[in-house]
């Protein structure tokens, strides 16, 4: 199977839109401000490598909490889109069966932005899930 420039994901085909890879790999290389947030362990530093794209090269990161630094946007959706675990509760379904269910996400740690940014994609996962159920 050969990849062109225009590749459609799972999630586009509902869309029909095709996806420029080259155009989202220069998206997530600009570099956005912000302050990095470890709430998993204040004060604490977190090491961690990262590489998104096929050509580009592994980077390493160590961030220490309540500081400024200056990453790719793509490490800065990294750091808010991965950086959580989920803490389930238990209900019964409609024929009285225990069902496990995530109750809601806890943060470890984020990366807030210091700049206006019109995107989802900066801000962090981690937020208490509501849930609504059928009673």
């Amino acid at each position: 199977m050969s990849v062109g420039k225009n590749v459609t994901t799972k999630r586009e085909n509902k869309h029909r839109e095709p996806l420029n890879l080259n155009y989202m790999r220069d998206k997530d290389a600009e570099m956005v401000r912000g302050i990095f947030h470890f709430y998993e362990v204040p004060g604490g530093l977190l090491e961690f490598v990262y590489k998104a794209y096929k050509q580009d090269n592994v980077e390493k990161y160590s961030l220490e909490d309540g500081k400024v630094y200056l990453v790719p946007r793509g490490v800065a959706r990294h750091l808010n889109k991965s950086g959580w675990y989920p803490v389930h509760t238990y209900a019964q379904n409609e024929a009285g069966v225990a069902v496990a269910k995530i109750g809601q996400k806890i943060a470890r740690y984020g990366f807030s932005s210091l700049e206006f940014f019109d995107s989802d994609d900066l801000i962090p996962e981690g937020k208490p899930l509501i849930t609504i159920e059928k009673a």
